[in-house]
């Protein structure tokens, strides 16, 4: 399978070809600078695709060009496609928002509470208010990542054995059982804090569906839409394109290969519906053209178009944005203008935020290899952006491609 090819001259939807070209010189000097291994740009309007660009390597010792049908972990790109999969399973009446999570998974009935203390010996109380289905859609259950190191509850989480990994022999549930053991770092609905409340909420399609999780993304989103090469493991037939990933050296800054990295050659013990995905543009351009169309692609249909409507407005309460309700995020921008809907970041200011873009009302997120998309439903554009550097807070790629993007519209 090929990827994303141009299907239409630029200028019939509204674009300028030369200003469109600035992406590949911008991100061509990222290459040539060793900043990045290698990356794929598509922009699509109306459906079809203006602008599809590769430059670089995918596998830099091998000489291996980063190519159309590179196969790359998604990691956070996970989320959206697990928040789908929840929301499918709320169309047909499995659960309400409104829903504490414990009435399917009972372990987090009493998670406790953070209130002071080290991570040695925290101080905590019980939940005045319990986790409810949309705390996890939104990111607001207390829940956290070992990763962030800004919160004492971090720190526990790391000495439980989870920061960018998990411990052996551990699946989904393990995990679920383990994780509701650990304090929450606030009240559920206080505040917003990116953790592992997306993988969790996989855990509830698991339990809710009788499925595994792979098995149901699967069967009711990767077939429907024409998902092939989107798993959580990459098969022998597409090992040969699958990227590897790399980090910035810690003295020179320049790209080198991350050590240690899982072959991922087999299905994973833990079914990440937090960041476990691997696939391709082609793949994941399908998945967002459907959220384009209001939950709808080639005549199947994942979700209603209101659900869609509804999922991707702001959740967060009175309206605030990610700087005002947000714990510091794990990123390379500031969040100002920018808040967070059911599975999505959602642009509330485009001014407030100081990126280019249309009228707001744009979602998306990203990736910690660097990978990123979104879309907006205004200007009918959709973005993605793949390449594999950890982390994604070590350049400003998002806000550099959204700007070259909306630069290059001129209708």
């Amino acid at each position: 399978m090929t990827g994303p090819k141009v299907e239409i001259d630029p200028s019939a939807l509204g674009f300028d070809a030369e200003r469109l070209a600035r992406i590949d010189r911008h991100f061509a000097r990222y290459v040539d600078d060793k900043k990045l291994p290698g990356w794929h740009a598509v922009v699509s309007r109306r459906g079809q695709v203006v602008y599809s660009s590769t430059y670089g390597l995918r596998d830099v010792d091998a000489g291996l060009p980063f190519e159309t049908d590179t196969v790359v972990r998604m990691f956070s790109m996970t989320k959206p496609v697990t928040s789908v999969a929840a929301m499918m399973l709320y169309e047909e009446g499995a659960f309400s928002l409104k829903e504490p999570i414990s009435t399917f998974l009972p372990e987090f009935a009493d998670t406790p509470v953070y209130t002071g203390g080290s991570y040695l010996k925290p101080v905590v109380e019980p939940q005045t208010e319990p986790i409810r289905v949309w705390h996890l859609l939104s990111h607001t259950s207390g829940l956290t990542y070992g990763f962030h190191n800004t919160h004492p509850v971090d720190a526990i989480y790391r000495q439980a054995g989870f920061e960018w990994g998990i411990p052996a022999g551990m699946d989904l549930e393990a995990c679920c059982q383990a994780w509701a053991q650990l304090p929450l770092v606030f009240q559920p609905g206080s505040e917003w804090n990116y953790g592992v409340s997306t993988d969790v909420l996989g855990r509830l399609v698991e339990v809710v569906s009788g499925q595994p999780l792979d098995e149901f993304m699967r069967q009711r989103i990767f077939e429907p839409l024409g998902m092939t090469e989107t798993d959580f493991w990459v098969p022998e037939s597409r090992a040969d394109r699958f990227a590897r990933l790399y980090v910035p050296h810690p003295v020179t800054g320049e790209t080198h290969l991350m050590p240690g990295t899982a072959a991922a050659d087999h299905r994973p013990e833990m079914l990440g519906g937090g960041g476990g995905l691997i696939g391709t543009a082609h793949d994941y351009l399908r998945f967002a053209h459907m959220l384009l169309n209001r939950g709808e692609l080639d005549g199947v249909r994942l979700l209603g178009s209101r659900t869609v409507d509804y999922m991707t407005r702001n959740h967060l309460p009175g309206n605030a944005d990610l700087e005002a309700f947000g714990r510091p995020l794990f990123a390379e921008t500031t969040f100002d203008g920018v808040g967070f809907g059911l599975g999505f970041s959602v642009t509330l200011d485009p001014v407030a935020n100081r990126v280019l873009g249309a009228r707001g009302g744009d979602y998306g997120w990203g990736g910690a290899a660097s990978t990123a998309f979104w879309v907006d439903p205004a200007e009918e554009i959709v973005g993605l952006f793949l390449t594999q550097l950890l982390p994604s807070s070590t350049y400003p790629i998002r806000e550099s491609l959204k700007t070259l993007v909306y630069q290059a519209l001129v209708d």
